[in-house]
């Protein structure tokens, strides 16, 4: 799941519902594991599976004429409990960039530290997405990572997004909390010594 990040354009999944909670990302029965490997299968498993296991082919996900590593969510995503693994599910689906007008701060957190880019855009530019993908599920976003600007490649309308300078080094350069600590041992030990 260690990825770098620079620029990406894809094609993109639209969920336009507004306050997509945690339970819907990845249903509670599926919380006993303490891996992150398949959550990607079970990711939105209730809405994207009948009962008896078979898809349910009016999901956006099971939809073959949308793809893409973009995710481009409504309102209010990844609200309710703190449970890491929503983030596990969609990073292991393979998107790479959850885009929406509002985060719950520690969804939006955990998406981060799962090497999934959380993009804020203003609802004027979320509802544009959303019409350029359904007039063409082939509309392709760009999302700029050193510059901060996520741009519909479809109007070629760019709006900046905010991000942590902290992270924003961690995905460009494909480093988790510990990789980090672990590149700055030598600065670590140096301060050590000169504080004793």
């Amino acid at each position: 799941m260690k990825q770098k990040f620079d620029i990406i354009t894809s094609t993109c999944v639209p969920l336009p519902l507004e306050n997509v909670d945690t339970d819907q990302i990845i249903p509670a029965r599926f919380l006993k594991a303490t891996d992150k490997e398949g959550f990607g299968d079970n990711l939105f498993r209730d809405w994207r599976y009948n009962k008896d296991g078979s898809l349910k082919e009016d999901f956006v996900l099971n939809d073959t004429s949308y793809g893409g590593v973009i995710l481009v969510a409504g309102k209010n995503f990844g609200s309710g409990s703190s449970r890491e693994h929503a983030a596990w599910a969609i990073a292991g689906y393979g998107f790479r960039v959850v885009i929406s007008s509002f985060f719950a701060d520690i969804h939006k957190n955990n998406e981060l530290n799962n090497f999934v880019l959380p993009v804020v855009v203003s609802e004027m530019f979320l509802r544009e997405l959303f019409e350029s993908i359904d007039k063409d599920h082939q509309t392709q976003v760009k999302v700029d990572l050193p510059n901060q600007t996520v741009t519909n490649m479809a109007t070629g309308s760019s709006e900046h997004f905010e991000i942590n300078a902290y992270k924003k080094h961690c995905l460009m350069n494909g480093l988790d909390d510990i990789d980090y600590l672990l590149q700055n041992k030598d600065k670590i030990e140096q301060w050590e010594q000169q504080n004793k």
